[in-house]
C-alpha cells in the first residue's frame, strides 16, 4: 500500500515487530501497512466513530489481512488493554484532543513502551505535557508534505532521564529537532518570521489596547523565533 509522505513518516517511526494500536485509524492504512510490511505482527485500528471503522474494516478485508488486524470501535484508549499492544499511533488530531486522550489512557503509560504521535496543531503543549508526564522524546522530525508542516515523534517513558531543559524554544520547536539542525524546520523558522513580521506591521498603527497586546505577543514570538534560528546556526 502506498502512503502519503506523512504517514509513511509515521509507520518509519513504529520499531520492528510491534504489536500496534492505531488510535483514530480512519482509513486503516498505517495498520495495513505494517502488516504488510511485516514490520508490526498484529494491529489493532480504533476508532470513536462508526463511520471510519467501517471504511477500515473494507480496506483491511480487501487486503486479506481480517486475522492480523482487528477492528474496535473506542473513544481513543478506553478499549484497550494492558497487554494488546507494545507501540501506539495517535495522529491526524489536534494537540489538546491528544492530550485528552493520553490523560484518558494514564493506566496504559507504564505499560506500552512506544507511542508514536504526530499532533496536527498545540505542538508547544504537546511537548510541554509529554515532558511534564515523565515521556522522553526518543526521536522527532518535521516533514512538509502539500505545503504544510508535519511534526512525528516518539516518546517513551523514562522516569529517571532528564530531557527538561526548560528553555521555552525546545517545547515550542522540538529539542532534538533544533539540535540537529532539521532543514524543514529550519525552512518553517524562516517563513513563521516573515508571517509574524507581516501581521505586526498591519497592527503598526492601531491604537487599541487590543491591537498593542497582540503586538506585544507577536515581538515575544518573534524573539523565540529568533533564539531558535540562532540555536540552528
Amino acid at each position: 500500500m502506498k502512503l502519503s509522505k506523512r504517514l509513511e513518516t509515521i509507520a518509519s517511526f513504529i520499531p520492528e515487530g510491534s504489536k500496534v494500536a492505531d488510535i483514530g485509524t480512519d482509513h486503516g492504512y498505517i495498520p495495513i501497512h505494517l502488516v504488510q510490511e511485516g514490520k508490526a505482527t498484529h494491529a489493532i485500528a480504533m476508532d470513536v466513530r462508526t463511520g471510519p471503522l467501517c471504511r477500515a474494516q473494507s480496506h483491511i478485508a480487501e487486503a486479506g489481512l481480517s486475522d492480523m488486524i482487528e477492528v474496535r470501535l473506542s473513544d481513543g484508549l478506553l478499549k484497550l488493554e494492558k497487554d494488546e499492544a507494545d507501540c501506539v499511533v495517535i495522529a491526524g488530531m489536534g494537540g489538546e484532543l491528544m492530550i485528552h486522550i493520553l490523560e484518558e489512557g494514564r493506566r496504559l503509560w507504564d505499560h506500552i513502551p512506544n507511542w508514536v504521535l504526530s499532533p496536527q496543531s498545540e505542538l508547544q503543549k504537546m511537548r510541554r505535557f509529554l515532558l511534564e508526564q515523565a515521556f522522553f522524546i526518543e526521536q522527532e522530525t518535521m516533514i512538509k508534505e502539500d505545503g504544510k508542516y508535519y511534526v512525528v515523534m516518539r516518546a517513551v517513558r523514562k522516569e529517571l532521564h532528564n530531557n527538561h531543559d526548560g528553555r521555552e524554544i525546545s517545547y515550542r520547536y522540538g529539542k532534538s529537532l533544533l539540535e540537529s539542525k532539521d532543514p524543514v524546520l529550519t525552512e518553517y523558522l524562516k517563513k513563521e518570521e516573515i508571517q509574524l513580521e507581516e501581521i505586526l506591521k498591519g497592527l503598526l498603527k492601531g491604537e487599541s489596547e487590543s491591537a498593542e497586546k497582540r503586538m506585544r505577543e507577536l515581538k515575544t514570538e518573534l524573539s523565540w523565533n529568533k533564539e531558535a534560528q540562532d540555536a540552528m546556526r
